[in-house]
């Protein structure tokens, strides 16, 4: 049976928090976004914890009070975080961070064409935290398939690039082909970002995919006007799923007449 495609929301990511009124250096302001976006339909929450200047962090002070906030914010909702190298480059140092971590999250994004995946998944595995393996480019895919704890990962994450909308479809078909030869029951989660993320969301929810929407990913709704918050752009995604359910129930074959 196919599992229900989830609708993930991306709060914040690394952007400066200069580009949008709704990202902020303050948990609570990003929690209270979360908030929001859990109420318009998200299902799970993905957020990067900020120090005090609004970077991204590792350190557990920082990760504790980001995750706190937005559990408290959304209570019983899945929350995820990233272990992404630009917080910390130097991988002993990134997997101390981690291994002091007292709030931990129930998930986490893990990029594999950075160095270290292997290292950051087994310590996130070790401590009951799930992986979102992060597959960008075919480095990335290449260096998953040979990892010794793929099949243990959550789900996959295919990352599209910020590409044209036409090329989408053939870029992202040719990475779930790869992902599919080698973890044929992996669930998968497809998305893109700036130019190629409404793409990509049409895209996985054809496919019954998992996707995912939020600031991180794009500051603008399909129609180019930029989004208010969070909120707005997972309403955007919901009406897009609920009208490709509706289509495909008046489809010949699925109970409804043929036209």
């Amino acid at each position: 049976m196919r599992r229900a495609a989830l609708l993930q929301v991306c709060v914040n990511g690394a952007r400066d928090v200069a580009q949008h009124p709704s990202l902020s250096a303050d948990a609570t302001v990003v929690a209270d976004s979360a908030a929001r976006a859990v109420a318009a339909g998200a299902q799970e929450i993905h957020v990067h914890p900020k120090d005090a200047a609004g970077r991204d962090s590792l350190v557990a002070d920082d990760v504790v009070r980001w995750v706190r906030a937005v559990r408290a914010a959304c209570p019983g909702v899945p929350v995820g975080v990233t272990t992404g190298a630009w917080a910390e480059p130097v991988v002993e140092r990134r997997l101390a961070a981690m291994t002091e971590w007292t709030e931990l999250p129930d998930f986490a994004s893990v990029n594999w064409h950075e160095a270290g995946a292997d290292e950051v998944a087994a310590l996130l595995l070790s401590r009951g935290v799930g992986v979102e393996a992060g597959i960008w480019d075919d480095a990335g895919l290449k260096a998953w398939r040979r990892s010794p704890v793929r099949a243990q990962c959550l789900r996959l994450l295919i990352e599209l690039p910020d590409e044209p909308a036409e090329v989408v479809h053939s870029h992202a078909e040719g990475m779930l082909a790869h992902v599919h030869r080698a973890e044929p029951d992996m669930p998968i989660l497809l998305h893109g970002e700036e130019r190629s993320t409404w793409a990509a969301i049409d895209l996985a929810i054809e496919r019954g995919l998992h996707t995912r929407i939020g600031l991180e990913d794009c500051l603008t709704l399909p129609d180019g006007t930029v989004a208010p918050d969070n909120a707005a752009l997972v309403r955007a995604a919901r009406e897009r799923m609920l009208l490709c359910r509706a289509l495909g129930s008046l489809a010949p074959g699925r109970g409804s007449p043929s036209a």
